[in-house]
């Protein structure tokens, strides 16, 4: 089946009381290996693509200073490797834009072939991010295409979201930005961060989600709610990748017993990121440790020279470019290049893999309404949204 919007996944996980896991990728093997996990496990799949990711995929290696037709170049490429691993999956698959920085970059998404999009104004004032959301919602509706809107500033620095502190989102001015923009789920901050340096020992403010929930509840409205920057950042992981060379310091997530608490408390989807970079970025290490002659080798040496050069980058975008064939789409010319590919893979399985068990989605794929984009923006016209 073509690739599905994000509402009836997120209208599954509501209704049911789970969590969804929307994981990031940012290379092709990346992408296959993540929807072959979610089978596994009969798991819905979200996989999203940051707003930059689309630039480093799109051929961009200094990927913040992505252009316009790089991010469109590289949302075809995410796109196309995903409706080529996901569109005859066993399972939903969701291609989501993850903080979409405006409309040129919304509309990049969708003609590459994204099925939702998120745009997040949650740095300007209330009245201009209700504005610029409820544009997105018009433009991507009348397309089937889901929105996700963002209220409330995290604080920590991922591609180009930074903040240096938190404001909690208000649950009186959610129903109201809900209510004036028609988004389907809203990324609300409660004390998660961005970024792998969270800070020990974080707890969530679970009466924050708990009470927009019982608002939209009260008026009538339907949004999923949306926990960012939730990465767990495995200790495991950190330490590895040290001992393997590495120098990542002062990392710390969000512990998943924080993150479990907050699904009953009305958080539907959760982005993981970081944790997926760690264990690639670990794995990357370790095969150029277990076998050092590939350090040489000329398809794939130029990766381990940049993992040299750069102890303390945690971020494999910052690696890969040596292999940007590879990246961009899917090319495996050698035996070298398919051993470190099988790496990338099993790294984003195991990160992957643990948090669809965590989070409670596993086994849910039958449960989702399957829905064509054409079918979505129909509802949407019907629905005056």
């Amino acid at each position: 089946m073509p690739l599905v919007p994000l509402k009836p996944v997120l209208d599954a996980a509501r209704a049911h009381g789970y969590a969804q896991g929307a994981f990031n990728v940012n290379a092709v093997c990346q992408a296959k290996a993540a929807i072959e996990v979610h089978e596994m496990f009969r798991s819905p799949v979200i996989l999203q693509g940051a707003d930059l990711a689309n630039a480093f995929m799109g051929g961009r290696a200094d990927f913040a200073n992505g252009t316009v037709e790089d991010k469109i170049r590289g949302a075809k490429n995410i796109g196309d490797a995903v409706r080529k691993f996901g569109e005859n999956s066993p399972v939903p698959v969701v291609l989501h834009l993850d903080h979409g920085r405006d409309m040129e970059s919304v509309k990049a998404a969708i003609a590459g072939g994204y099925t939702s999009v998120m745009i997040d104004g949650s740095s300007l004032p209330f009245d201009e991010n209700v504005e610029l959301t409820r544009e997105v919602v018009r433009y991507a509706h009348e397309r089937g295409v889901s929105v996700e809107g963002e209220l409330g500033v995290l604080a920590g620095v991922e591609d180009h979201v930074f903040a240096a502190t938190s404001t909690y989102t208000n649950p009186l001015s959610a129903v109201d930005f809900v209510r004036k923009t028609g988004c389907d789920a809203l990324a609300i901050s409660y004390g998660t961060m961005h970024g792998p340096s969270k800070g020990a020992g974080v707890k969530l403010r679970r009466e924050i989600p708990i009470a927009i929930r019982e608002c939209l509840s009260h008026e009538g409205l339907e949004c999923a709610l949306v926990s960012h920057g939730s990465s767990t950042v495995p200790r495991y992981i950190v330490d590895e990748i040290n001992e393997l060379g590495g120098d990542i310091q002062n990392a710390h997530g969000i512990s998943l017993t924080e993150l479990k608490a907050a699904i009953p408390a009305g958080i539907n989807k959760i982005n993981v990121d970081t944790d997926i970079r760690l264990a690639v970025t670990r794995n990357m290490r370790e095969l150029f440790e277990r076998r050092p002659e590939l350090r040489e080798s000329p398809s794939i040496g130029g990766v381990y020279d940049l993992l040299a050069a750069n102890p303390s980058q945690p971020d494999p975008r910052a690696f890969l470019p040596a292999i940007y064939d590879t990246v961009m789409y899917g090319v495996v010319p050698d035996e070298d290049t398919q051993t470190l590919v099988d790496v990338v893979e099993a790294g984003v399985k195991e990160a992957v893999g643990t948090l669809i068990v965590e989070f409670g989605s596993f086994g849910k794929a039958p449960l989702v309404e399957m829905a064509t984009l054409d079918e979505m923006a129909e509802r949407y016209a019907k629905a005056g949204r």
